[in-house]
């Protein structure tokens, strides 16, 4: 029985950690299934003007004026088409908010690795707000000269452009898409919705804490029947 006492207590001690990041995911499951309930209702409301301090689980509607002869592209994106596989990325335009702070804007994907302005942009932009994204390993290199970038930073994209007091986040725009063959951009549909597999995990957790009952059993029986 004393051969048993060591690995006893080392097996409590992991099947105690076991269910409770079992239960920890539960509680996280909880959490993660009201913040998606937010963003559905959030889905079906009107959007609503952005705060000082903007929530990525709402939609927003801002006001200002667009920066004339200024964009940019973001990423290598590719559609399909009658015609084909067409290459292109999301199109970004600066906005002037009426304190100054330049605020990015992505319109969404249109064709081509080239951004050109548009001639009449959304009169009042609404989307959701976007974070920065720092710079990956693997990240392209950005082509400012080109005004082609593969990182979603809006100071790095804002400085590129030649414009200062640029907002550390951005507006990913939303609304209904254009007409199939039209060079206009097609903006995001819906609010980003994270994943949620907590269930899973919490499922996980608990099936090694399972695993090791059955097995410490085994080991516990092996050696009994030994001594």
């Amino acid at each position: 029985m004393r051969s048993l006492i060591a690995p006893g207590l080392t097996a409590l001690a992991a099947f105690c950690l076991f269910i409770a990041l079992g239960a920890w995911q539960l509680q996280r499951l909880k959490w993660k299934e009201g913040i998606i309930a937010e963003i559905r209702a959030a889905q079906l409301a009107p959007p609503v003007k952005m705060p000082d301090k903007p929530s990525p689980f709402e939609k927003v509607f801002v006001t200002g004026t667009w920066v004339p002869g200024k964009a940019a592209l973001y990423g290598q994106i590719v559609h399909n088409s009658p015609e084909g596989p067409v290459s292109g990325g999301e199109l970004i335009m600066p906005l002037r908010r009426p304190g100054g702070q330049i605020l990015l804007v992505d319109l969404g994907w249109v064709p081509g690795s080239l951004p050109t302005p548009l001639a009449n942009p959304p009169a009042l932009p609404a989307g959701y707000i976007h974070a920065a994204i720092d710079r990956g390993w693997f990240s392209p290199p950005d082509n400012p000269a080109k005004g082609h970038y593969y990182t979603l930073d809006p100071m790095v994209i804002g400085k590129g452009m030649g414009l200062h007091d640029v907002a550390p986040y951005m507006l990913i725009a939303m609304g209904p898409k254009p007409l199939p063959g039209s060079s206009l951009p097609q903006p995001a549909q819906n609010l980003p919705t994270p994943p949620n597999n907590h269930y899973e995990y919490a499922l996980t957790w608990f099936g090694f804490a399972g695993v090791l009952v059955f097995e410490f059993i085994f080991i516990a029986r092996k050696r009994l029947l030994k001594s």
